[in-house]
């Protein structure tokens, strides 16, 4: 749900206004606030047991198959870009543990990867804005796991359109299959579902 709509590009002072109120509001809402090239979406319910435990199990099946010196983190800072007017949060990134060592949000241009978990509340934050945003921001692989159907999708490949850089690759898979995410392979067995 988009809460402060802007313009499809705001300028510097729009982006630090909406920076503020994101400061100032996230620790008395529910769920999480990111501002993206459209306003400050809101994702009003905070994430429960299947998204947690899905971001858990491929972060840990990640860490498993990468070289030392690299995180499939979980957790915060959130990844930022005041020139694009974007502020987001994966739910998985993947990251060097040195590009870590920032104070504030992290460089979007060092993450490797960002793995999101479809929220139950706003899908098309996940499905639509992201897959706006990340590219955008530089990030080169984004993967998306669906626990309302089962299924999620690895974009890469960015490239130039009339409308900003867009991911060019898209390759679908379903739960039970192995899915490619940069470099490393994981399984998807056992990942939940959100119950009916």
């Amino acid at each position: 749900m988009t809460v402060a709509p802007a313009h499809t590009e705001h300028d510097a002072l729009q982006y630090q206004a909406m920076r503020d109120i994101v400061g100032r509001m996230q620790d008395g809402v529910p769920g999480k606030l990111e501002i993206t090239r459209e306003g400050i979406v809101h994702d009003m319910m905070s994430p429960g047991g299947p998204h947690e435990l899905t971001a858990a199990r491929v972060s840990r099946r990640l860490e498993k198959v990468m070289p030392d010196g690299l995180l499939a983190h979980t957790g915060t800072p959130d990844v930022e870009d005041p020139q694009a007017g974007v502020l987001r949060h994966p739910d998985v990134m993947v990251i060097a543990e040195a590009d870590m060592e920032v104070e504030g949000p992290f460089d979007p241009r060092t993450v490797i990867a960002a793995v999101d978990v479809v929220s139950r509340s706003n899908p098309d934050n996940d499905w639509k804005g992201k897959t706006r945003d990340y590219p955008l921001l530089g990030i080169p692989v984004y993967v998306i796991f669906d626990p309302r159907t089962a299924e999620g999708t690895v974009l890469s490949d960015i490239h130039p359109t009339p409308s900003g850089p867009r991911y060019a690759s898209r390759k679908d898979f379903v739960y039970g299959e192995d899915v490619t995410i940069g470099e490393w392979t994981i399984s998807t067995e056992g990942l939940p579902r959100y119950s009916a």
